[in-house]
């Protein structure tokens, strides 16, 4: 490439130090204003750019690579998540493609136990109280009474490296069993002292279950009814991985009829989830706007990794963080 190369980002306010690392060899525009792009401007912006940083959920398909044009050589986006992009699509056309993993396991390892821990002893309930002026009132020794982790079982859905991270943090809260499961079992599951089982026996036998595993065509929905039937009607359900693991009617339902005892959830079908969802209306369910990297040095880390991932691609090296 004799000309500097052309790069699109997506919004103005990421980390200044790393954009500016990305204009001192090349020309960087910017769409200028720090509300989402539309997609009709997306397009038009993306037309003869070299490489575009971006983040979920703005999609990286045909009708993208198609507008961009075939000078197009990278694509890096700020996410471990890639449903938004059609990798396949991206192979067949040369286009590499950069993400975020590793980055942000500990960020949403931590935030996977602050909603566990708030789901399970009840804390937005404890919130409500003491802002709608009702703590204190109609007291029973039961009141606000919820799960602790001593003794429990913990099953993981996903022991990926945000499920190592979950568990290493559960450890010091005398949990008495670690199970997990996914599609093969862990050489390192072991030293861990976690436990292979089926995703049947561990919904059937853990006090709290915890979904971070991928969204593939095999995991989609698959906490539906027939997942949350199998569960203890005490158990506590947490997903920090993505919404589409979950079938939200049922698991509105599971709440509803004590089927289980109460979720958290860090993303959700759509995002945002509307102020009026169903899951929004009840108690035993804290949901957070899929916060889960919103830590400051999780955040830069991602966009400087990122904009490695787009000057290396540039420059025909090997992505720190490649994807395809």
């Amino acid at each position: 490439m004799t000309s500097r190369p052309r790069v699109f980002v997506i919004r103005p306010d990421f980390a200044p130090s790393a954009i500016e690392t990305l204009r001192q060899k090349c020309d960087v525009t910017m769409y200028e204003k720090t509300d989402e792009i539309p997609r009709g401007a997306l397009l038009k912006r993306v037309a003869g750019q070299h490489a575009v940083l971006l983040y979920p959920p703005h999609r990286v398909d045909k009708e993208f690579l198609d507008a961009a044009g075939e000078q197009l050589k990278v694509v890096g986006t700020t996410s471990v998540g890639f449903e938004h992009i059609d990798v396949e699509e991206c192979k067949r056309r040369k286009v590499t493609v950069g993400y975020t993993p590793d980055i942000l396991t500990d960020a949403v390892a931590e935030l996977t136990v602050t909603i566990l821990l708030a789901a399970a002893r009840r804390v937005l309930e404890g919130i409500q109280h003491v802002r709608g002026g009702t703590w204190g009132v109609n007291w029973t020794p039961y009141w606000l009474c919820g799960r602790g982790l001593a003794n429990s079982t913990v099953g993981i859905v996903g022991l990926g490296r945000i499920g190592e991270g979950v568990l290493k943090r559960l450890e010091p809260f005398n949990v008495k069993r670690f199970l997990y499961t996914g599609r093969s079992e862990k050489p390192n599951a072991k030293a861990l002292g976690a436990s292979y089982v089926s995703f049947e026996d561990l919904l059937e036998q853990s006090d709290f279950v915890i979904a971070i595993c991928a969204l593939t065509e095999q995991t989609k929905e698959m906490f539906n009814k027939q997942a949350f039937s199998r569960m203890k009607n005490t158990a506590v359900f947490v997903n920090t991985g993505r919404g589409g693991l979950v079938d939200q009617d049922a698991l509105y339902e599971a709440l509803t009829t004590g089927q289980i005892r109460a979720a958290g959830l860090d993303v959700t079908t759509p995002e945002p989830l509307p102020p009026k969802h169903p899951l929004n209306t009840l108690d035993n369910c804290v949901i957070t706007p899929h916060i889960g990297s919103a830590e400051m040095d999780t955040r830069i880390g991602m966009i400087e990794l990122t904009v490695a991932n787009i000057l290396a691609g540039l420059e025909g090296k090997p992505l720190p963080a490649k994807l395809c």
